[in-house]
């Protein structure tokens, strides 16, 4: 990117252009162009670090990585005008078994019994990330520096000075407001003196792609086993050649100890095909391939400030929690709604999108969300990884509970499908 053509002002610097960033750039864009703030000429740049792949095969690749969204993520989407670009290429979650390996005791979420046509869906990182880099790179309110990262950031009476570091050079900026959603690491956090309360589980998950004999039909399990939580959510199958049979496939994200996950990422795929065919089950029969596998450590990172005048923290960089439940984007999500809600009421009312009264309702707004979605979360993971006698009897008692219960199973549904007030 040249930097002669970047502006020195803009109203907005997004620092992140993944998932989190762009959709909020992208929904703010929207909410700005179509609502009572139409015809402000509010600026946005949204810088990021690793260009966008253009060589993006059209045809599924077996080991795309994927995300889960809950049903109130695709509402969030329908509101931005993406999802019937989206819907096309996710895979609808139609219902959740949940399952003790060893126990009895299960239970099943239907969207039915809901009234919806989905729990949620699951999509291919890449085919999200096409389709919001389309949005941005065509929209006249956003520019996008890529590869670009910030080097220097530092508060000023307005807002925050950025340095932003390009291909072809340097270029100071400054920015009435600065959104962070740069991941669990970010460099500028530890610039700003941003500290985060850091709980390890002493777990890594195991993501990988599987084929099995059967189709999934809509389904994903999620499976409390020895080693820790196993859950495989339902992706696109894959045409194979003429004949031969489409692959059925699923992505699993694999809770264990460390010293596993380590031995498990480079075991032979037949060994670990049967060491994962003896936990899951043969509910959608013999585990015929696993694909790339990838390990993670897990933690959950709570970000001791989540605003500042000038800056508020997006995404994993303000909490990062674990993946039990698949909450961590949709949680996201649902604090972009409620930002993007309050910076365009603000410009309406003439006040500075910067402004800390302005990020503190934002923040009010959304803490309870947040509050109830990492406690859940957390609660899940202390539950469903211990072998402890006593919350293995619980969590016995728990799953007939979801059946027996309705409350308990409405609370269950609500929260899997991002919609628990």
């Amino acid at each position: 990117m040249n930097v002669e053509k970047l502006k020195q002002h803009y109203d907005l610097v997004v620092v992140g252009g993944g998932m989190v960033g762009a959709s909020f750039a992208c929904a703010l864009t929207k909410a700005i162009k179509e609502g009572e703030a139409a015809g402000n000429d509010f600026t946005i740049l949204v810088v990021e670090a690793v260009a966008p792949k253009s060589d993006i095969p059209l045809q599924q690749s077996f080991d795309a990585r994927s995300t889960a969204l809950s049903y109130g993520s695709s509402k969030i989407f329908q509101t931005m005008g993406l999802w019937n670009q989206l819907k096309s290429v996710v895979s609808a979650i139609e219902k959740i078994h949940v399952s003790d390996k060893g126990r009895l005791g299960s239970s099943q979420l239907n969207c039915e019994d809901y009234g919806v046509d989905a729990l949620g869906y699951v999509i291919e990182n890449s085919k999200l990330g096409v389709v919001l880099n389309d949005v941005m790179e065509k929209s006249s309110s956003i520019e996008l520096a890529c590869p670009a990262k910030i080097s220097q950031i530092k508060p000023q009476q307005e807002g925050m000075s950025l340095q932003l570091e390009t291909e072809s050079g340097s270029h100071q900026l400054d920015a009435s407001l600065v959104v962070l959603a740069d991941g669990g690491r970010s460099p500028i956090c530890s610039q700003l003196g941003i500290s985060h309360s850091v709980e390890p589980y002493g777990q890594h998950a195991l993501i990988a792609n599987i084929a099995f004999e059967k189709p999934h039909e809509g389904t994903a399990y999620e499976r409390f086993t020895d080693t820790g939580p196993l859950a495989v959510l339902p992706l696109e199958s894959i045409e194979q050649a003429e004949g031969v049979g489409a692959l059925n496939r699923g992505s699993l994200v694999w809770t264990l100890s460390p010293a596993q996950a380590a031995e498990y990422k480079t075991m032979e795929e037949a060994e670990l095909r049967r060491l994962l065919q003896e936990r899951f089950g043969n509910r959608l029969g013999t585990i015929q391939h696993i694909g790339e596998r990838f390990i993670y450590p897990l933690s959950l990172s709570l970000s001791k400030e989540q605003v500042r005048p000038g800056l508020v923290l997006l995404g994993n960089v303000a909490h990062a929690i674990h993946p039990v439940a698949g909450q961590g984007l949709n949680l996201a999500l649902r604090d972009t709604k409620v930002l993007v809600e309050v910076l365009t009421q603000a410009i309406v009312n003439n006040k500075a999108v910067g402004e800390m009264s302005v990020l503190q309702e934002y923040l009010q707004r959304q803490q309870a969300d947040q509050s109830r979605t990492i406690s859940f979360t957390h609660y899940m993971t202390q539950l469903f990884s211990s072998n402890n006698s006593a919350k293995v009897l619980f969590r016995k008692f728990g799953l007939f509970a979801i059946d027996l219960i309705p409350g308990f199973r409405k609370s269950l549904a609500e929260q899997a499908m991002g919609l628990s007030k």
